[in-house]
């Protein structure tokens, strides 16, 4: 399978000073803020490069693990993962993915294999040149 996605940015003014929009062909963002406040000082209303990566890697680790385990039999009730992006001196030095599955029938060992084969596996995680951990915890309610 192939295929390709696209996001625009633009950006109006100075590095600190100025302020952008981020947008999606999907439409999920459509001229999403961005600003210099948003991305170093948690400042005000609007996204920021690392939370898009957090999400991306968080959604993409998740569905991974879920192929991973239907190929095994098993389906998880809930998959809930964040993913923490760690940025320091110009660069995204880490991701800690945390993971808290529900998952029917699986022991916690079979579950920790399974979830460490996908954090190999996920397309976002291979992308990525920063240290990923992975904190796995199974629930099942």
């Amino acid at each position: 399978m192939k295929f390709t996605r696209k996001a625009t940015a633009q950006w109006k003014g100075s590095g600190k000073d100025g302020n952008g929009s981020l947008s999606t062909d999907s439409g999920v963002l459509d001229q999403t803020a961005y600003s210099f406040r948003t991305r170093f000082e948690d400042g005000s209303q609007g996204t920021n490069p690392e939370e898009l990566v957090g999400a991306a890697h968080a959604g993409c680790f998740a569905m991974q693990l879920s192929f991973l385990l239907n190929e095994e039999d098993f389906t998880a009730n809930t998959l809930d993962v964040s993913a923490t992006v760690t940025f320091s001196n110009g660069d995204i030095t880490k991701i800690d993915l945390d993971l808290e599955g529900d998952v029917p029938d699986i022991d916690a060992e079979r579950f920790q294999q399974i979830s460490h084969k996908a954090k190999e596996a996920c397309p976002i995680s291979k992308l990525l040149n920063a240290e990923i951990s992975l904190k796995v915890n199974l629930t099942n309610k």
